[in-house]
């Protein structure tokens, strides 16, 4: 599933997105925690900033579907690591979104780098 487009731009304006990957059970939704993110061609994305070792992205990787609220939005989604030349424009982003910040040249480098997730919507049957 694709995002809506005024969805993802309210997103993309926003600097105070959460994510809740859900737990070892499969069903409850773990703590929210704030994070960075930027949208590249329409695809939302985040990082870790303690790279792998975020407790938020390893759960991510390993339960694939979480719960993200942003903007006024809350979603389910769906986690998908990321890897390769996409993250030299996920870079950009970051450089555009997050300029001057002193948090910017750790989020772009290396380590946060290898723990870059796409964030997508999930359809939800209610």
């Amino acid at each position: 599933m694709v995002w809506r487009e005024t969805e993802i731009d309210r997103i993309a304006e926003t600097d105070n997105l959460h994510i809740s990957p859900l737990r070892d059970d499969g069903r409850t939704f773990g703590t929210p925690t704030w994070i960075w993110s930027v949208v590249v061609n329409g695809d939302l994305y985040v990082r870790g900033y303690n790279g792998q070792a975020s407790r938020w992205y390893q759960a991510a990787v390993r339960q694939k579907a979480g719960r993200i609220s942003a903007a006024g939005t809350t979603r389910d989604v769906s986690f998908e690591p990321i890897d390769g030349p996409l993250n030299d424009r996920i870079d950009d982003a970051y450089r555009t979104k997050y300029a001057g910040s002193r948090y910017l040249n750790p989020m772009i480098g290396s380590r946060a780098r290898a723990a870059t997730i796409r964030i997508s919507p999930v359809e939800t049957t209610d």
